[in-house]
């Protein structure tokens, strides 16, 4: 059975789609954008560090409202404005995904919603 997930603190989802869904033990969290916790029509800022943090703090609350933890992640797709970001993006996620690291696929954009640096899905296993 497939559901719907929307955690607390997470930005709304800025089209028809949700947060993320279950189907069966699989966990889907959408793509997540490094909005701001106090403006939801704002990016934080500090750059690709701050926002490659957030992204993976949004992530992580939608795993938690249904028991997974990052360490649950299976599978990410990361999504980089420029692929110049690319070290400091791996230090932060490094950092915060543990070993065995999740399998990944980074993909060059042109841009994202909102003028950010990163967006990030992922698939993870309960």
């Amino acid at each position: 059975m497939k559901y719907s997930i929307n955690a607390r603190g997470v930005p709304d989802a800025f089209g028809p789609y949700s947060q993320g869904t279950t189907a069966g033990r699989l966990v889907f969290a959408s793509g997540q954008l490094p909005i701001s916790p106090a403006d939801p029509r704002a990016l934080v800022g500090g750059g690709i560090a701050a926002q490659t943090e957030r992204v993976i703090d949004l992530i992580e609350s939608i795993l938690g409202e249904v028991g997974c933890t990052l360490a649950d992640v299976a599978q990410t797709t990361v999504y980089l404005a420029s692929l110049e970001d690319m070290d400091t993006m791996n230090e932060v996620y490094a950092r915060r995904f543990t070993t065995p690291a999740p399998a990944r696929a980074v993909v060059g954009v042109h841009e994202l919603p909102l003028g950010a640096l990163i967006e990030m899905d992922c698939v993870a296993c309960r």
